[in-house]
């Protein structure tokens, strides 16, 4: 049969694995019998494909011209309820007629005509069974007719609770459109904004404009208004997870986007305008720049990556840099001085902040050196609050404010610098919580010195402030 060694060799292996899949094939049987029996036995256990999440939804796709629905979710039970009003039964019941006595009274008939009398009894009582029966299913669902129906009486709380969480129609009261705009612009962060800016077209070695100082003021307080506004229309959904922001006006619904995006509008483009017209187009520019870097920078890249805080900070930093060059005219070593002092600070500032938030961010999604690199958040926090020590040694040179300037500044550098190592070191509530209360007041403090030991030029001294506001010097030894 076999000719060679390999065809010899090919028979047996193929002879040996016929035998084995014989062998397997009752037990192979047995399994699946069991399988089947016992889905049968139990349906519930049934597996169907909306048991996976990611089926629970209708999806349609669209292939050659045709919608194509797949992973239909399965339809619940539909509870067929009985109506108590529902009179079939007596209806059935009304349709027996009815025996007639002197009938069965009469005396004995003829054998055909007594059959049929009892067979039409017969018939008649068992289609009485049948619907005393049905009354008592009908009794056990909807209860004993003479037993009075329980109502539920609902008091005004209850009522009141159950309407709101029912849709209805959106209402703005007039007389709350102040606080809601205030809270829609953050208006504690666009104070701080304005500040900056202030501090920032103070600080220039120009003559004091009041004119233009408010004008310049206003301007950067219109566009971080809308900054913040469009900020809060992106992030309503993920607003709506954080206990910090679960409050905004957006996400409690007390007016509408469309209003929402109509108020940015309304304050963003009369800001840049102003800042362009009124000002100079190098302020207008800078202000445009900020509200993009803010929402379409800052904003997305809080969910994708932590490089959103280095983008923060540079937002951050532009406002003082707008208060010179408003000044200016111009953009000057000094000008980015004061901008690297916010973006420095914003680090020990926001980093400090975020740590005691890392639960409420990470809820809503957001990538945040706390929630995702909390080591690289205490030496951020640390090596940059060293870094204003170094700046402030930098002011001098720069010709920007005397040599008083980092002396009289160093203990609340240093000092911030202390709560960073100690934050840095222990990585606790406490330890964050008081290096961000003391970036609220080092702040200020710090731009007020800067004011203070400002320098300036021979011929513009007194020019520009009164003889109070003008720079403290150390009389010579």
């Amino acid at each position: 049969m076999y000719k060679t060694p390999c065809s010899r060799l090919s028979g047996f292996v193929g002879v040996s694995v016929k035998q084995k899949l014989a062998r397997n094939v009752p037990r192979c049987n047995q399994i699946a019998r069991s399988l089947i029996q016992l889905h049968r036995r139990d349906p519930s256990n049934w597996l169907t494909y909306q048991h996976f999440n990611f089926l629970k939804r209708q999806y349609v796709s669209k292939n050659t011209s045709e919608l194509h629905q797949r992973a239909i979710p399965k339809q619940a039970p539909v509870l067929t309820i009985v109506d108590e009003r529902d009179d079939s039964v007596e209806r059935q019941v009304e349709r027996v007629p009815t025996i007639n006595p002197a009938a069965t009274d009469a005396g004995p008939q003829a054998e055909d005509a007594t059959h049929k009398p009892q067979d039409k009894l017969s018939v008649l009582k068992h289609t009485a069974e049948n619907a005393a029966a049905q009354n008592v299913s009908v009794s056990h669902m909807t209860g004993t007719p003479d037993e009075p129906p329980h109502v539920q009486v609902e008091t005004e709380e209850e009522k009141q609770a159950r309407l709101d969480r029912q849709w209805k129609q959106l209402k703005v009261d007039r007389a709350d459109l102040p606080d809601i705009y205030a809270r829609l612009s953050k208006i504690r962060l666009t104070a701080l904004v304005v500040t900056t800016a202030a501090a920032g077209f103070a600080m220039a070695p120009v003559p004091f404009d009041p004119v233009m100082f408010f004008v310049s003021s206003l301007g950067t307080g219109l566009a971080s208004c809308a900054a913040n506004s469009i900020n809060q229309y992106f992030e309503v959904p993920f607003d709506s997870n954080m206990n910090r922001t679960k409050n905004r006006p957006l996400v409690r619904g007390q007016i509408s986007p469309l209003h929402a995006v109509s108020f940015a509008l309304a304050c963003g483009v009369p800001g840049v305008a102003l800042l362009t017209l009124a000002v100079n187009p190098l302020t207008g520019f800078l202000g445009a720049l900020n509200i993009f870097l803010y929402t379409c920078c800052y904003t997305p890249l809080k969910r994708l990556s932590i490089t959103n805080t280095w983008v923060g900070a540079v937002v951050g930093a532009i406002p003082p840099v707008m208060g010179w060059t408003a000044a200016t005219g111009c953009l000057e070593p000094g000008a980015l001085l004061l901008g690297g002092f916010l973006y420095s600070w914003q680090f020990p500032h926001f980093n400090a902040l975020s740590w005691n938030l890392r639960e409420d961010y990470s809820r809503g999604g957001y990538r945040m050196m706390s929630v995702t690199h909390p080591a690289m958040c205490k030496r951020v926090a640390l090596r940059h609050s060293l870094g204003l020590i170094g700046l402030s040694t930098l002011a001098p040179v720069l010709d920007v404010t005397t040599w008083t300037f980092p002396v009289i500044s160093l203990p609340i550098n240093l000092y911030i610098s202390y709560l960073a190592f100690r934050f840095y070191h222990k990585g606790d509530r406490s330890s964050a919580r008081k290096l961000f209360f003391c970036s609220l007041w080092h702040l200020p403090t710090l731009l007020l010195l800067a004011l203070t030991c400002k320098k300036y030029s021979s011929n513009q001294e007194g020019a520009g402030l009164p003889r109070a506001f003008l720079p403290l010097t150390f009389p010579a030894s």
